[in-house]
């Protein structure tokens, strides 16, 4: 994945504890819907499978990585399956090294400051600064202060009513999962509201836009 193509629409979708079949209508629910990147949780009963075959259904219009990322089996893994980033809930040493050998972008987590320097300076392309929600949009205003030069993704309690915060207080890219892909409305096979609420959250993140 090309990091500047990400940022310019810098809203990443979280796929996670979903089943084989669902893949297919919910990845051109959002490729029509206009989302560019989705990753697959690796703790995902049958996750590279299912990263294999978004990728063939994806046919390069969306791109597909792999997130919960914890050792370099899942790596392995991933990659092999075709996953084309990588995102972690913290900064797991051996897979930022052999990301970096690879050339393969990668999303690492972390939370205070030192985390955040630690997976900056590891080789990151942003840092996932997750759980987001727990501290709010100001807490990444506050990251930016000393860390004007990092880019950091908000990851965990993204909603359509504070993504444009987040943006204005610093943050370079946004990640949302149960929120938009809601078990209740998989379930009901009702893709449509998915697809609605992310272009609510594109059209949210552009009307940001105009106003920044």
């Amino acid at each position: 994945m090309d990091i500047e193509q990400f940022e310019e629409l810098p809203l990443m979708g979280i796929l996670r504890g979903i089943d084989a079949p669902d893949v297919e209508p919910i990845l051109e629910t959002v490729i029509k819907a206009g989302l560019r990147v989705i990753e697959i949780a690796m703790n995902t009963p049958g996750a590279p499978g299912m990263i294999e075959k978004a990728k063939s259904i994806a046919e390069g219009r969306i791109h597909i990585g792999a997130g919960t990322v914890l050792s370099t089996g899942d790596l392995d893994a991933a990659l092999n399956a075709g996953a084309g980033f990588i995102v972690m809930p913290a900064c797991v040493g051996e897979v930022m090294l052999s990301c970096r050998e690879k050339g393969v972008p990668v999303f690492p987590g972390a939370l205070t400051p030192h985390e955040v320097f630690n997976a900056w300076d590891s080789g990151a392309a942003m840092v996932k600064v997750f759980p987001s929600g727990v501290f709010g949009p100001g807490y990444i205003k506050e990251l930016k202060g000393p860390f004007d030069g990092i880019k950091l993704m908000a990851v965990g309690g993204v909603r359509l009513q504070n993504i444009a915060e987040f943006f204005s207080s610093g943050a370079s890219a946004v990640a949302f999962g149960a929120s938009v892909f809601r078990k209740q409305w998989i379930e009901q096979k009702d893709f449509a509201s998915i697809g609605a609420l992310i272009r609510d959250y594109i059209r949210e993140y552009n009307r940001g836009l105009d106003s920044r």
